[in-house]
């Protein structure tokens, strides 16, 4: 008996032991997520599809405006949290920066709550618009915007700004980033155009796939603390409105649709994309908001998104009070759910959630829809840690606003900048030469920066940029101040709208300008985003054309730096200045590429990514259809409907020179199934260092649909040292140089297409068509 205790004890031992080594299979979030979705009401579940703005929930007067310094109103947010059971808060506060320590501060009380008052302990995802860097943290790491990353024309740099930015908005202790744009920047006269990657779909659609990667890491591991979940917007067609102004409606073909518009966000899904926001605009008539085509069959159902589809700001309400869509803001609601949207920026009150509890209980809204939008929400929560480590905490975040991420958003300003004219080499100056500095963006961080930095206008930049150098600023300190002489001649009215200027005094500037070697013009915008940046007239302001026009009639050579969110028109001045520099929107760095680059310390080689217009008439981009150069074709005398630009898309000089050579085709027939490598050599002819950007545009020569005239099919960043030599080469299979055709079907079809590099061309056959 006692034998048999024994073993029976040492067998418990041993399975106990074994129990106790044996790995614990890990739960999978969707297991996760059943399991919770299971055990929530109604009540919580639409609370998780409900999105206020910090406002909302702080000691303050009003939802609208809160009391400084900022605390959050904790009888309000247990309304949010626990009463109404929101799962996400979203923005600042007073529409301003905050320190990483205040982020902390709200950040955990809001998850304290959260994890620790409600039933199920469900922490809520916190989103900013974090999209040039942690726009709304003090001492953050500024790039330069979207529109001047797109004119690096560097896969890596644009990746590296994004893991920077991923980096010190976890240090704010914020998840969850309302970025990248995906919108074709194609309307010059469109007041977000400096938030995109500029006009062409393949170079959007490459550099979109290095931000979500720099956001999310290669491998969307986003629960990685050093990694956010992004969120491409604004699905979709939202930049190429009728009237070229914010939020209007827009006409959009479905060919012209699905061959422009939804490969960038197809490729950012691809890569992973956790969210996505909607268009706040109208295609064909219909809000998009509201459009069950475009947001489920299209978005969750072709293209497979997964992720999180949350509206822009207000834009339900906006479906009753703007579009007219809804005869009331509870229609409004059940329109918008059953369209395919997940989560509502609601962003100012509760109602949201009692007219969407209504509506399912009422059989309007089924809980089936409920159930979907609540499992992604939840999944994404899951996928980024939050029920493991709601909030993290910024001294865990050293490098946070180091030398290091300094030097990287330098790096980028410096590649952005692109040089566009440079008469007799006017340009690098010499560090001796008695320089005039004039015009309303020569000393002024907020032109440098533009809207979404510190605050969603900009305009409070001043408050938190002091450290930096404006233009003025670097010119003095890389050019001495003795050789340097500032009279504005015309300023920015910075307490108004922002193109209101004051201070026109162009008769001192004039004055000044006896006294110099060289005029340096620093002219353009002052910073605006969304409606608030809607015009009228996209040529350069009066003011500044006058200030222009008299210096010019000094005989001094005038150097325009261009530094705007969108390409405002100068061709009534271009032809008498002797260099052009476009700076876009370069950022705290800014000031200090434009200087090293001017001075010669920085060799240009940004490319333009868009078209740069000469007239208000000619708005058309480089992918244009050749109808658009009817005088070119024998026998048609309409002189004025050519193609008349400033500057083509791609385009930049650089202090040296690179010849292209030895154009070869690994094949010149070939059918669909084979690829064809391109290859050609460049050499760096001049006498310094310098980075070129190598564009390979094919050409369809004949299709069933009428050809764009050419198409950006692939392009590489070298850099080559005085006489070095490089090849470059290419790939490119069947379906990467395919068209939408009438039956909305990618497609290519057998003839001639003709490549394009540089000042070289060849051709080759397809010996036959296919559909994919």
């Amino acid at each position: 008996m006692k034998k048999i205790m024994g073993t029976c004890c040492l067998s418990v031992v041993l399975i106990f032991l074994f129990q106790a080594q044996a790995p614990v299979r890990p739960v999978p979030i969707d297991e996760k997520v059943e399991a919770l979705l299971a055990k929530m009401t109604l009540e919580e579940k639409v609370g998780q599809m409900a999105q206020v703005t910090l406002d909302v929930i702080t000691k303050g007067k009003n939802e609208y405006v809160s009391d400084e310094p900022l605390q959050l109103d904790m009888a309000l947010v247990r309304k949010a949290l626990v009463d109404y059971k929101l799962g996400s808060v979203l923005n600042t506060a007073n529409n301003r920066a905050r320190t990483v320590e205040k982020w902390h501060e709200i950040i955990s009380q809001l998850q304290e709550v959260a994890t620790k008052e409600t039933r199920l302990k469900i922490p809520v995802i916190y989103g900013i618009d974090a999209i040039h860097g942690t726009t709304y943290t003090a001492g953050a790491t500024f790039f330069p915007q979207q529109i001047a990353q797109a004119a690096t024309w560097n896969r890596a740099l644009v990746k590296r700004g994004a893991e920077i930015c991923a980096y010190e908005t976890r240090a704010s202790s914020i998840p969850w980033n309302f970025s990248p744009v995906l919108d074709l920047g194609r309307d010059a006269r469109f007041p977000r155009l400096w938030e995109t990657f500029g006009e062409d779909v393949y170079l959007t659609s490459e550099l979109g796939k290095q931000m979500v990667d720099g956001y999310e890491g290669e491998g969307n591991e986003v629960k990685n603390p050093y990694r956010v979940a992004s969120t491409i917007k604004h699905f979709l067609g939202y930049q190429v409105t009728q009237s070229g102004k914010d939020r209007t409606p827009a006409f959009i073909p479905e060919l012209e649709l699905r061959e422009r518009h939804i490969p960038a966000f197809k490729a950012a899904i691809d890569a992973g994309a956790r969210s996505v926001m909607i268009n706040s605009g109208l295609i064909n008539g219909i809000p998009v908001h509201a459009d069950y085509t475009i947001l489920t069959k299209l978005l969750k159902e072709e293209l497979g998104f997964k992720g999180v589809a949350v509206t822009d700001w207000k834009d339900i309400d906006n479906l009753y009070e703007r579009d007219k869509v809804a005869s009331s803001p509870k229609e409004a609601v059940k329109l918008a759910i059953n369209a395919g949207i997940d989560m509502s920026m609601i962003p100012y009150n509760f109602k949201f959630c009692d007219y969407l509890i209504a509506l399912v209980k009422e059989g309007e809204v089924p809980m089936s829809r409920i159930d979907d939008a609540v499992r992604r929400i939840l999944t994404l929560k899951f996928e980024l840690g939050l029920f493991e480590t709601p909030v993290t905490n910024y001294k865990d975040y050293p490098e946070f606003g180091s030398k290091a991420f300094e030097q990287s958003a330098y790096q980028a300003a410096s590649e952005a900048i692109t040089l566009l004219k440079n008469n007799n080499s006017v340009l690098p100056l010499q560090k001796n030469a008695k320089i005039l500095v004039t015009g309303p963006n020569a000393n002024s961080m907020r032109a440098l920066n533009g809207g979404w930095s510190y605050s969603w206008q900009g305009e409070r930049v001043n408050e938190f940029a002091g450290k930096y150098n404006t233009i003025l600023e670097a010119l003095q300190q890389k050019g001495g101040k003795d050789n340097i002489t500032f009279v504005q001649g015309v300023a920015y009215k910075d307490d108004g709208k922002y193109w209101e200027e004051k201070d026109v005094d162009i008769e001192a500037a004039v004055k000044a300008a006896a006294k110099v070697d060289y005029i340096i013009l620093c002219a353009g915008e002052n910073s605006y985003t969304e409606k608030p940046g809607d015009l009228h007239d996209l040529t350069l302001s009066e003011n500044q054309l006058a200030l222009a026009k008299a210096l010019i009639k000094t005989g001094k050579p005038v150097i325009l730096v261009l530094n705007e969110g969108r390409p405002r028109l100068i061709s009534s001045i271009e032809k008498e200045l002797q260099g052009v520099i476009q700076s876009y929107l370069p950022g705290n760095f800014g000031g200090d590429a434009i200087a090293d680059v001017l001075y010669g310390n920085v060799n240009p080689s940004g490319k333009l990514p868009y078209t740069y217009p000469m007239y208000a008439n000619t708005l058309v981009t480089y992918d244009h259809k050749p109808s658009e150069e009817q005088n070119k074709m024998q026998g048609v005398y309409d002189y004025e409907s050519d193609f008349a630009v400033q500057y083509p898309f791609g385009f930049g000089l650089s202090y040296t020179t690179f010849q292209y050579s030895d154009l070869q085709l690994s094949k010149t027939t070939l059918s669909p199934a084979e690829k064809v490598t391109i290859s050609l050599t460049v050499k760096n002819t001049g006498a310094r260092e310098g980075k070129e950007v190598v564009q390979l545009f094919i050409s369809d020569l004949y299709a069933s649909v009428t050809p764009d005239v050419k198409r950006l099919r692939g392009f590489e960043k070298i850099s080559l040292k005085s006489g070095e030599s490089k090849k470059v080469s290419f790939t490119i299979a069947a379906r990467d140089i395919a068209f939408v055709a009438k039956d909305l079907r990618w497609t290519v079809e057998k003839g001639d297409y003709e490549v394009n590099v540089g000042t070289l061309k060849s051709k080759f056959t397809l010996s036959e068509g296919k559909t994919f």
